[in-house]
């Protein structure tokens, strides 16, 4: 069960790793019995059944979901005033791929928005202009201002900015990435009164219960907030532009059901790549081995690992390993096999980072 590398590793001062997924001990409130499992692959014992059940049960939920929008399965729009979705697209594997599915296996009508934090790989920036002309879909490139972007990564490199709990499933930096790209998303599906944002998450990243969910105003709000509070004390109030204001809470009803179709999608890294390669994508070389567009990535990487002894996508493997989508040898791999110190050195100079 055990590799050469956690071999290795066992003779250092390494942590000790799960038998079965590949969570470390140093991930918060873990623990591990005898035979060295960790407490989260006890927990999910006997489960698979159920998440089999379950995705097929939210996917029947998406088609139900589709006709109460009036959108045709067979393709044909019937909200002939306003798109059926829109995709926060990376430029990514796992949204290029989610992408392909809503364009070609549900028909809806997408208007893609990619989110330029500074460190998009040029393999990248060329992958988003190629899928989105092979698809046909409309697209959307948005930028920040470098000042404000640049102020709040150094700030995250420095100190934690928002929550403990968060800091199990994202670096910081991350966080911050992710936190502007939902915002900007949520504003402009209400603003053009597009009733779906769709998110190219892993099923590691997010379980199946949440792969269809109403944005509820409420939590929203509150969830802005402790994005926004930390964002506007580093960077001012010119952050404001990029969240909600008071008139999008005033109309709830245009608020969109978020969908992240991949949990209950088939999923195979393998099968993926074939795929979107269909689409003019091409994996690029210059990231680090968990992410497939950003170069900012092995950074906010290295800097969540010295900070608090694990890998920030260590969750989100682990939770694929388990699921049974991704195997244990290739999901050690991601997270503790040797990165390249270049990629880090690039995001410091940048960013100007000691």
């Amino acid at each position: 069960m055990f590799n050469e590398r956690e071999r290795e590793m066992e003779k250092t001062s390494q942590p000790k790793i799960c038998a079965r997924c590949i969570l470390p001990e140093t991930f918060p409130g873990i623990t591990f019995n005898a035979q060295g499992v960790c407490s989260h692959c006890r927990q999910f014992e006997g489960k698979s059944t159920k998440l089999g059940q379950d995705k097929k049960k939210y996917e029947e939920k998406f088609l139900d979901l589709l006709k109460s929008l009036g959108i045709n399965s067979t393709g044909g729009l019937q909200r002939a005033n306003s798109y059926d979705i829109l995709m926060a697209y990376s430029g990514g594997k796992d949204s290029t791929y989610t992408m392909g599915l809503l364009k070609n296996k549900y028909k809806l009508r997408i208007v893609a928005v990619s989110f330029d934090n500074g460190f998009i790989s040029e393999t990248s920036i060329n992958n988003i202009k190629r899928v989105t002309d092979r698809l046909g879909i409309d697209h959307v490139f948005f930028k920040p201002g470098w000042e404000i972007l640049k102020k709040i990564f150094l700030a995250a490199a420095e100190r934690e900015l928002y929550a403990k709990k968060t800091l199990e499933r994202a670096s910081t930096i991350c966080t911050s990435c992710i936190g502007l790209v939902k915002s900007l998303c949520l504003k402009m599906a209400i603003e053009q009164d597009i009733p779906m944002v769709g998110f190219g998450w892993s099923p590691g990243q997010a379980p199946v219960q949440s792969s269809i969910m109403k944005n509820n105003p409420s939590l929203i709000r509150m969830a802005q907030q402790a994005i926004l509070n930390p964002m506007r004390e580093i960077a001012g109030s010119g952050i404001e532009t990029y969240f909600l204001r008071e008139k999008h809470y005033s109309t709830p009803g245009r608020f969109p059901v978020n969908v992240h179709p991949m949990a209950w999608e088939f999923y195979n890294e393998g099968m993926i790549m074939e795929e979107i390669g269909k689409f003019g994508w091409t994996a690029p070389h210059d990231t680090d081995s968990n992410s497939t567009n950003c170069l900012l990535n092995a950074f906010a990487n290295d800097i969540h690992v010295k900070r608090y002894g694990f890998h920030p996508y260590v969750w989100e493997i682990a939770n694929m390993v388990r699921e049974g989508v991704m195997d244990r040898a290739e999901g050690y791999e991601k997270i503790y096999s040797d990165q390249s110190p270049r990629l880090v050195e690039i995001a410091k100079h940048k960013l100007n980072a000691e």
